[in-house]
């Protein structure tokens, strides 16, 4: 069972990069976006693309009556549910203000902040294991950020700009976690539920502001943004998040302000400093920490019951059915007994035990 255990993890560790890669897109195209749309408006697009593409996809699942697996959320989930709509709403506006006030490159490399903010309120909030090599993580990174965000080291002068980022870092830092309580959950219908319920939060303050102004191929191009780098991201970054927990998804997903930072070289001819690439080697040192920790211990399941997509080909799933045993994956209400026993694992939902 070793095995397929490890097999899931560097699935999911696959699920978060490329989640990464996706998103890394966002900074320097919204940059240019920006000339034209305002931030809450930009903000709205991104979420109500991703609810919009990723609706599509449902529907098209539909027609071709391809199986749905996934458990769909309940009652239960909603304030979860709440508090990732209303921090989503918040966070990019934060961004995007963040944006207009700064490089894209620097703004795309302190979003690594958001790695932070995610471990320490996955620590002390949601109580998941942090271990000692994650500790140094989130000390390079935390360096790292704040270097980026010091305009003039002789004067220690904070830009504006680089604090808006950090804000919005926080607010998905909480976002990460109320999301990760949602990961066993379909992550299609999560990605609509926060596109259409984050998006249209955010086009109401627009309205508001009267802040309604944009060509209609800028607003098409920030759609389709919003689907590839918002939608499919997160799509794949809850399927990442289902094994590996909030803090260390957030610690592979550090490849989206590099890859960011990549385009706003070739695209927007934005120059790189010295300083950058000093903050960009502690950082990527700092993501090493962070992607190579193990953990491993005698732990013990209390009973559980919930609902979730599953096989039983794990160490976790051997209860009964009471007709034939189903093979494969498969989706229903199910208790989790209590036991005891020593593996390799992940802080994923199924082990939340305290150390």
């Amino acid at each position: 069972m070793g095995l397929k255990i490890e097999s899931q993890t560097y699935k999911s560790i696959g699920f978060a990069i490329l989640a990464a890669l996706l998103y890394g897109v966002s900074a320097p195209i919204s940059k240019q976006l920006l000339v034209e749309l305002s931030p809450t408006l930009m903000a709205a697009l991104l979420y109500l693309g991703a609810g919009i593409g990723m609706l599509i996809v449902q529907v098209v699942k539909f027609i071709f009556k391809h199986e749905g697996l996934e458990a769909r959320i309940t009652r239960r989930e909603m304030p979860y549910v709440i508090g990732m709509i209303l921090l989503d709403i918040a966070a990019p506006i934060l961004l995007m203000l963040g944006l207009l006030m700064t490089t894209s490159s620097t703004v795309a490399l302190l979003n690594n902040f958001e790695i932070v903010a995610t471990s320490m309120i996955a620590l002390f909030i949601f109580k998941e294991a942090v271990g000692k090599r994650m500790w140094v993580a989130i000390a390079l990174i935390t360096l790292s950020s704040v270097m980026l965000s010091v305009e003039d080291f002789g004067s220690f002068s904070f830009s504006i700009g680089a604090l808006f980022v950090v804000l919005a870092c926080i607010c998905w830092g909480f976002e990460n976690n109320c999301t990760r309580m949602l990961s066993l959950k379909d992550p299609l219908q999560i990605v609509v539920v926060k596109g259409f319920g984050s998006g249209l939060g955010a086009l109401a303050i627009t309205m508001f502001r009267q802040d309604m102004k944009g060509s209609l191929l800028y607003v098409g191009i920030a759609l389709l943004l919003g689907f590839i780098a918002y939608g499919l991201s997160i799509f794949f970054y809850i399927k990442a998040q289902r094994t590996l927990g909030a803090a260390r998804t957030s610690a592979f997903y550090a490849a989206a302000p590099f890859i960011g930072v990549i385009l706003s070289w070739l695209i927007l001819k934005e120059s790189i400093t010295n300083t950058f690439l000093v903050s960009l080697g502690i950082m990527l040192l700092g993501t090493y920490f962070a992607v190579s920790e193990a953990h491993a211990h005698s732990h013990v399941h209390d009973v559980l019951h919930h609902e979730h997509k599953h096989s039983h080909d794990d160490e976790h799933h051997g209860h009964a059915h009471n007709n034939n045993e189903k093979a494969g994956a498969h989706n229903h209400a199910h208790v989790h007994e209590k036991i005891e026993h020593l593996h390799k694992h992940m802080p994923d939902l199924h082990h939340r035990h305290s150390h």
